[in-house]
């Protein structure tokens, strides 16, 4: 089947096709059209689903632009501006509406009659959302939403000085990779030491927003936000003992091979002792990959390379590319980290991180992607609510593209050798990351289960799970303030809470199709545009089963696939 990247914007036929939001005054009608509308018979449902569902996407989309905005530039105080005054002015009074909608829906007579298989996840995620609403939350999610947004503008404006240049703390991270042992440890405590300056005000923030997610738990009758959550993200399919197997599978079957990863590292830098400023470098003589010089080069490589994939994956960026859809490169005042935004009525989403021209950089391409791909095979599903796909599937789409488009990573690299240390480099991450997605998780567990916890044992508790899952091959002697304070730096801890089991749980499901990968490439690629364009309109299980995979993240898979990862590494030495 042929795919087109030529993605349209939604037609409106409910709102005027020029109606922007810019007060609660002239959204509101719409929303009392749809809650007054008699509704007798099952088209006319199926065509007041389609009307909100266009409300929906206009309303989503305004807002994605608004904290795209915000994050582009945190010192612009228009922008962060525009983005409060939704939340706190238009968002709290959308909400009550919502609610009676979802109602109106789940309890007219016609909605047995809708077709089971086509709106099941959707009804199931609406009786969700009529549990978990209550009016007194509609002010504290307000304000959440807005707080939320400080670890952006607060980390945007970290800065650091190397050689005389002032750089980002993404920026710098870089000289991490060079050969020099001097410049890298001075580097490294620079970082850290910049990141201590914030320790309180970061501190001060978390504890605002524990209290205030802690209490939207216990208005809604949870004994604790973890369970809130877990209902509110849908995790349907999996439990809080899941979580916990993983965290001990991950001790079990995965440390031992970041052991010997970081064994053979610091033979392969000739070093006694193997230092945190030693775990990205490269032996004297052999300079750090540098794949691209800046953000409009790593773009046309990105498509070169997605091309060569499939022509509809380059299409895709090229796409975002002309609609001015891409923000890449690091610079002060733009909030940390990365993301692909999904625009709901445009199709073709947003893309942001913080580009630095180095490997990680290029996998962070690859994964945002990924994800980017996934939103335009969404894109013709009927709702709103169709598109919005499980977490765990999404990290699939992006995690996966990260491994099947290694082979080609040819057009970054010049030579055999360096194509090579990039793959090493991938797979090595792809085993290394599970220790810290297991920290971060069972972090957060213990923070929501204990919300009144003081400052002091949250940096006690922090710093024993995170011993629990640090390599013993690393030294880590003088740095224990560093590490009192290193969950600081995990942007989902602020923004997206108990957003982090996906990335473990979706790593393996990539593994899975880059297995199928190895053996089947069309096969591989077709299990997994088949999955990405169910949207959500599928169990998570059943998105697993149309990528031709279990959903399975028990000590068993994680063994198996760790050991497949393991010998496709020893392959590249």
């Amino acid at each position: 089947m042929n795919y087109s990247a030529d993605i349209k914007k939604l037609p409106r036929h409910f709102l005027p096709a020029d109606f922007t939001i810019s007060n609660w005054e002239t959204l509101e009608p719409y929303f009392k059209n749809l809650e007054e509308r008699e509704i007798n018979s099952l088209p006319a449902l199926e065509e007041w689903l389609k009307e909100a569902s266009e409300l929906e996407a206009a309303i989503s989309e305004d807002v994605c632009w608004r904290q795209i905005r915000m994050t582009c530039d945190t010192e612009n105080k228009a922008l962060e501006e525009s983005f409060n005054f939704f939340m706190m002015e238009i968002q709290p009074r959308i909400q009550p509406y919502s609610d009676r909608l979802n109602r109106k829906l789940v309890d007219h007579p016609l909605s047995g009659q809708l077709d089971r298989e086509k709106y099941f996840t959707y009804l199931r995620n609406v009786r969700k959302n009529i549990d978990l609403f209550r009016e007194s939350n509609i002010p504290l999610q307000a304000e959440l939403n807005v707080m939320q947004q400080q670890f952006g503008v607060i980390s945007g404006k970290m800065t650091v000085t190397v050689n005389g240049q002032e750089y980002t703390l993404q920026q710098a991270a870089k000289f991490l990779e060079d050969p020099d042992r001097s410049l890298r440890e001075e580097v490294y405590h620079q970082i850290n030491q910049r990141r201590l300056q914030d320790k309180e005000e970061l501190n001060t923030l978390f504890s605002d927003l524990l209290q205030k997610r802690h209490q939207v738990a216990v208005n809604t009758g949870f004994s604790n936000y973890r369970d809130f959550r877990f209902t509110e993200l849908g995790r349907f399919d999996y439990s809080k003992e899941d979580c916990y197997q993983f965290h001990e599978a991950v001790k079990l079957h995965v440390m031992p091979l970041v052991n010997q990863l970081y064994e053979l590292k610091k033979k392969k830098l000739g070093l006694d002792t193997l230092r945190p400023w030693d775990v990205e470098a490269e032996p004297a003589g052999i300079l750090p990959l540098r794949p691209f010089s800046n953000s409009e080069e790593l773009t046309q490589k990105t498509i070169d390379c997605f091309n060569q994939l499939k022509p509809f994956f380059g299409d895709c960026l090229r796409k975002m590319k002309e609609m001015g859809h891409l923000d890449l490169e690091s610079r002060k005042g733009k909030a940390p980290g990365g993301y692909n935004c999904p625009l709901a009525e445009s199709g073709a989403p947003f893309i942001f991180m913080n580009a630095a021209g180095t490997l990680d950089d290029v996998t962070t391409m690859v994964h945002e992607g990924g994800h980017a791909i996934h939103s335009f095979l969404a894109h013709e599903l009927e709702l709103t609510g169709f598109k919005e796909y499980p977490t765990e599937i999404a990290e699939v789409a992006s995690m996966s593209m990260e491994l099947f488009s290694m082979d080609h990573w040819t057009v970054f690299f010049n030579t055999t050798e360096e194509l090579k240390r990039a793959k090493e480099q991938q797979l090595e991450r792809v085993i290394t990351i599970f220790p810290w997605i297991a920290t971060i998780d069972k972090f957060q567990h213990w923070v929501y289960e204990n919300p009144s916890h003081s400052l002091e044992e949250r940096a006690a508790t922090w710093v024993k799970i995170l011993d629990e899952f640090t390599s013993p091959v690393i030294d880590i002697s003088g740095l224990e303030n560093y590490r009192l304070f290193g969950w600081q730096r995990q942007l989902h801890l602020f923004e997206v809470p108990f957003y982090y089991i996906e990335y473990g749980i979706a790593q393996l499901g990539a593994i899975g199709l880059w297995k199928q990968y190895k053996l089947d490439p069309e096969m591989a690629l077709q299990h997994y545009i088949s999955a990405l364009e169910l949207g959500g309109t599928r169990t998570l299980p059943e998105l697993f089963k149309a990528a031709g995979l279990q959903f399975d993240f028990s000590p068993a898979a994680i063994r198996e696939l760790m050991q497949f990862v393991k010998e496709e590494l020893d392959t590249l030495n």
